[in-house]
C-alpha cells in the first residue's frame, strides 16, 4: 500500500515518523497531528520530503484550558489530600492538615500567552485573579483588557510576583529546562507551578529539590519527563505534587474535535488548498 498512501494522522505520535518510512511512502502529501505540540516531529527533515504538516489547535485549546484550571485548583485546595481523609477509615483529622490556598484574588502568573494561554486568562478572570503574562510577542491592548492581565517583559518580574505559575508553551531548544534552579529560587515559597505543555519545560531535577527543601510549596503537573514517570521517581513520593496523566485533550468532545480538525487539513491538502492549521518548519 506504500504507493497510495497520501496522509498520515498522528494519534498520540504513532506511527513514529522518521526517514525510513518517509523514504517508503513516495506520494505522501501531509502528515496530520492529533493534538498541538509537533516536538516529536523532526520538521525539516519532513519538509525536505516535500510534505506538508499539520496540527490542531482549535479543537485542543478549551479542554486544555479547563484542564490547567483543575489542576491549579486542586492543587490550591489540596483536593486529593482531603479525598483520602474523607474516604479513610479514621476520619478524624487537624483542620491545619486541610488548609488550602486562597485562589480569589490571587497572582496567577502565565508563561505564554497563546491559545491556550489567553484561555487560561479568561477562567482566571472569573476567579478574581490578578493576571500577569509573558510571552514572546506582547498581546494587543484590547486583548490585555479583555481578561485584565499585565504584561512582563521579563520572566523574572513574573516569578518574583505570582502566587500560581502557569508555563503554557511549545518545547522547542530554546524552552527546554526553560524553568530551572535560578526561575524555581525567584519564585515566592507560598508559590505554586503548573506545568500543561510538556514535561522537558521544567527542570525536574531542580524541581524536586524545590520542593523537598521549601523553596516552592506544591507543583500541579500534567506532564513530565518521561510519561510516565519511573515507579521509583521521587516525585512520586512527595505529597505537595499532583500529576495527571497528560489529561489536557482528554475529553469526549476534544477527542471528536481533534478527528475532524485533522481531517479538515488533509482534505485541504490533498485537494491543493490552503491547509487550516498548518505547521511550517522553524
Amino acid at each position: 500500500l506504500s504507493q497510495r498512501v497520501q496522509a498520515i494522522y498522528l494519534w498520540w505520535h504513532k506511527p513514529v515518523i522518521d526517514q525510513e518510512l518517509l523514504q517508503s511512502l513516495p506520494n505522501l502529501k501531509v502528515i496530520a497531528n492529533s493534538g498541538v505540540g509537533m516536538d516529536h516531529l523532526d520538521l525539516k527533515l519532513i519538509a525536505s520530503f516535500g510534505v506538508k504538516m499539520a496540527n490542531a489547535p482549535r479543537a485542543v485549546s478549551s479542554s486544555t484550558a479547563d484542564a490547567a484550571m483543575a489542576l491549579l485548583l486542586a492543587s490550591a485546595r489540596r483536593l486529593v489530600e482531603v479525598h483520602h481523609i474523607s474516604i479513610s477509615p479514621n476520619v478524624d483529622y487537624n483542620e491545619a492538615d486541610i488548609l488550602g490556598v486562597k485562589v480569589t484574588g490571587a497572582t496567577l502568573g502565565i508563561i505564554g500567552m497563546g491559545r491556550i494561554g489567553y484561555k487560561i486568562a479568561l477562567r482566571a478572570k472569573a476567579f478574581e485573579m490578578n493576571i500577569l503574562y509573558h510571552n514572546r510577542t506582547r498581546r494587543k491592548v484590547q486583548e490585555e483588557q479583555a481578561v485584565g492581565a499585565t504584561y512582563c517583559e521579563k520572566i523574572d518580574s513574573l516569578l518574583q510576583q505570582a502566587d500560581f505559575v502557569m508555563v503554557v508553551v511549545s518545547l522547542t531548544p530554546q524552552t527546554r529546562n526553560l524553568i530551572g534552579k535560578r526561575e524555581l529560587e525567584l519564585m515566592k515559597p507560598t508559590a505554586t507551578l503548573i506545568n500543561i505543555c510538556r514535561g522537558a519545560v521544567v527542570d525536574q531535577e531542580a524541581l524536586v529539590t524545590a520542593l523537598q527543601t521549601g523553596v516552592l510549596r506544591a507543583a500541579a503537573l500534567d506532564v513530565t519527563y518521561p510519561e510516565p514517570l519511573p515507579r521509583d521517581h521521587p516525585l512520586l513520593k512527595l505529597k505537595n505534587v499532583l500529576i495527571t496523566p497528560h489529561l489536557g485533550i482528554k475529553t469526549d468532545k476534544a477527542t471528536f474535535m481533534i478527528t475532524e480538525e485533522a481531517v479538515e487539513n488533509i482534505l485541504a491538502a490533498l485537494n491543493g488548498l490552503p491547509i487550516p492549521s498548518e505547521v511550517l518548519p522553524s
